[in-house]
């Protein structure tokens, strides 16, 4: 990894770094409609675990001058670190004794996963979790979308309450459930862990490409991100090994076609907006129709599903407004 050279202090945004630290958990969890807008308080433990991971991730491809293969590379890194070590439901047959049969789907005996939800956690925190909120808020300070936010003092700080919360997280979820995966399950993620963050680093910096004709309208890359993001969340796990075909299918063909766009001319951060709103309005849209993990579906969830769905579009709405006269830049 490149050494880190220390931020100057124009060059600072804590307004940005703190607008992530809570966004990130609020696209995960809530515009998800995993946990209703009663259970607002969790992000005292939340927001430092999805939070502190995505500003890290941010942070360190920033500060390297890498993109955002590294930030969906460390993304996945980050997935195999929540699923495996803190919550352990890659390896939990009963996950907090639901009764979910998340393994069952593709499963793989040799190496106790379920190969579909492998991959599911693999596209939730990479491309939802962790890209999806950098996505907005770097967008949100365009003049800043590509610098470090942070100073030294300011990653420690974060590593601290990103380590906090990763242990208040694994404390709860084990007293609830008491599940220990296997030291050889533990090794391997670690493995992973390591690969991926390696690779995240090894890829060089992107010193741009040769145009071959003009950017798509952000209206039309914005469509097609909400209307992949739709269907990744219509695959039935019951398909089993014809899920993780399908998703592996959808990932294929959505990253082939941003390769390809943010490769012609004017491809800028208008574009990385859209792409964040489709994804966070896929989220948004179908958490009416999701039952939320805790408790049970009253008219209080679904009004705060569509305060949350609201704020997405605020959000997206303000992006957009300080992004209205900013001409098209590499990513």
């Amino acid at each position: 990894m490149e050494e880190l050279e220390e931020v100057q202090p124009k060059q600072r945004g804590i307004w940005p770094a703190l607008g992530l630290l809570f966004l990130a958990p609020l696209v995960a969890e809530f515009l998800l409609g995993n946990l209703p807008l009663r259970l607002l308080p969790a992000l005292i433990v939340l927001a430092p675990l999805y939070g502190g991971g995505a500003l890290l991730i941010r942070e360190l491809v920033r500060r390297t001058g890498r993109g955002w293969p590294s930030i969906v590379l460390l993304g996945m890194a980050y997935a195999i670190f929540e699923e495996a070590f803190t919550t352990q439901s890659l390896f939990n047959p009963n996950y907090l004794k639901m009764n979910l049969g998340l393994l069952t789907p593709a499963f793989i005996p040799w190496l106790g996963i379920g190969a579909w939800w492998t991959l599911w956690m693999f596209m939730v925190h990479s491309l939802w979790s962790i890209s999806t909120p950098i996505a907005l808020v770097e967008a949100c300070v365009p003049d800043r979308a590509r610098t470090p936010w942070l100073g030294r003092r300011g990653l420690e700080v974060v590593a601290l309450l990103f380590l906090l919360g990763a242990i208040a997280s694994t404390a709860i979820g084990y007293k609830q459930d008491h599940y220990m995966a296997s030291i050889k399950q533990f090794v391997g993620a670690g493995l992973v862990i390591v690969a991926l963050a390696t690779l995240a680093f090894v890829i060089a910096p992107r010193r741009g490409y040769a145009a071959h004709g003009t950017a798509p309208s952000p209206w039309l890359v914005g469509s097609v991100a909400l209307l992949f993001g739709s269907g990744a969340l219509f695959v039935p796990m019951g398909w089993g090994w014809g899920a993780v075909a399908a998703l592996l299918g959808l990932d294929a063909l959505m990253l082939l076609m941003v390769t390809v766009w943010s490769r012609k001319d004017a491809w800028g951060l208008k574009h990385q907006l859209a792409l964040g709103a489709g994804a966070a309005f896929a989220y948004g849209w179908h958490a009416f129709l999701q039952h939320p993990a805790v408790g049970n579906v009253d008219p209080a969830v679904r009004v705060g599903n569509a305060i949350f769905l609201t704020g997405a579009f605020v959000l997206v709405w303000f992006a957009a407004r300080r992004n209205a006269s900013k001409p098209g830049s590499a990513l």
